[in-house]
């Protein structure tokens, strides 16, 4: 059956029809979405929240964009609903995390246990970074994490950010210029990786925990992003880390539950949530 013929099939109200036309961006869908929320359940949640509500008002898709912008603009609009409630990350999130860790004793066994036990619990420096990014991103007020995440990540373009945003092209474009150049700004000065001077060297200190048997100048010299630190200026090495992110999906990654709990113990270490293990074992 012909793509435009399942869409009418859709429009018409066959669920069946809007469901396979669902499926072919889901998995990005979801990946979008725990970039911005950083929970597994709540990405379940509101993926299901996101299907239900666009297929309820199927009828009033006029076609203006792609169906996937259509129903990323719902998404988005779920997912703000969801994140307006809660105060955006300090820019050392991840440092509290790490002190939290390394002063609980339970806290740093799950993480042993889930790197040892779990088929998703490998630990990758370029994951680490990938993790890092998202973190960061959460600094931003929220219309500038998405504008940059739909544009830098996944590929939308400014005039579908426009639709998912309801903004001018004006206005995204300054909300890219802003988010762009505010997590340049703290990459600059928190990333070892490429700044010596930088106050965040947790990529080597992970895989110093996780692969001590592996050199940690050897792995740290393997990605682009350490041999362009010398030679690239704060922007090329801004959209080489971008490259690197699009590259990972967070939720089929190989340290997919590795970096969960590392989430985990971030939200516990800033207060968004009260108890990493009841969340945890939720």
């Amino acid at each position: 059956m012909e793509k435009e013929e399942i869409l009418k099939k859709a429009l018409g109200g066959d669920i069946n029809s809007f469901q396979i036309l669902f499926a072919e961006f889901q998995n990005q869908l979801r990946s979008y979405l725990y970039r911005l929320l950083t929970d597994r359940n709540d990405v379940e949640d509101l993926t299901h929240d996101t299907f239900i509500r666009a297929f309820d008002k199927i009828s009033t898709f006029n076609q203006d964009s792609s169906l996937k912008t259509w129903v990323f603009r719902i998404a988005t609009n779920l997912a703000y609903d969801h994140l307006r409630k809660l105060k955006r990350w300090p820019a050392d999130a991840q440092d509290q995390g790490a002190n939290l860790a390394i002063g609980t004793e339970e806290i740093g066994q799950a993480f042993r246990i889930v790197h040892q036990t779990s088929n998703a619990g490998a630990y990758e420096m370029k994951e680490h970074i990938d993790f890092c990014f998202t973190c960061i991103s959460k600094t931003l007020p929220i219309e500038n994490q998405v504008a940059l995440i739909l544009k830098d990540v996944y590929d939308f373009s400014v005039k579908e950010i426009c639709l998912i945003l309801d903004k001018t092209e004006g206005t995204v474009k300054h909300l890219l210029i802003y988010a762009r150049d505010t997590m340049t700004s703290i990459f600059d000065n928190r990333c070892a990786l490429v700044n010596k001077n930088g106050t965040c060297d947790q990529c080597s200190q992970l895989n110093g925990i996780f692969k001590p048997k592996q050199d940690q100048q050897e792995q740290r010299m393997k990605l682009e992003l350490v041999k362009g630190s010398t030679k690239l200026d704060r922007a090329e090495l801004f959209k080489m880390r971008t490259t690197l992110v699009k590259a990972i999906d967070p939720l089929q990654s190989s340290g997919t539950d590795l970096h969960d709990l590392i989430f985990r113990c971030t939200k516990t270490a800033i207060g968004e949530i009260s108890d990493f293990f009841e969340s945890n074992a939720g």
